[in-house]
């Protein structure tokens, strides 16, 4: 199992940016899927975006297309996530997830602590 460490979330106001970073370790980074999800206050998880282990394919879910951009390092083991235009409603606990393929991550066996993202309005 892979351990992961989420870092870079904080208060934003609305319209504003952040970058999400998720380091792992214990196992071979790039044999990986990655994903970022969250979990706003008093709602169920839900996907963000994922990008499969060589980094060439990403997908987001449709709120985030053309604001949110995933990446990876795999020399750095480290996946991350540029979120602008940041909105209210995307207060949220992020965390991320790896899975040796992306159609497995929302079930995945790692998951990070989470970093805690506000975003005022």
């Amino acid at each position: 199992q892979v351990q992961l460490r989420e870092s870079g979330g904080g208060l934003v106001q609305a319209g504003g940016s952040l970058r999400l970073s998720c380091v792992a370790s214990g196992r071979t980074f790039s044999d990986y899927a990655m994903g970022w999800f969250r979990r706003p206050p008093g709602k169920e998880r839900e996907f963000v975006a994922a990008i499969n282990r060589n980094g060439d394919d990403a997908y987001y879910r449709d709120s985030v297309k053309g604001r949110f951009t995933i990446s990876r390092d795999n020399a750095k083991n480290t996946v991350y996530l540029q979120m602008n235009s940041l909105k209210p409603e995307e207060t949220a606990v992020y965390y991320c997830a790896a899975d040796p393929t992306v159609e497995r991550l929302y079930m995945a066996h790692s998951w990070g602590q989470g970093t805690q993202v506000t975003v005022s309005s």
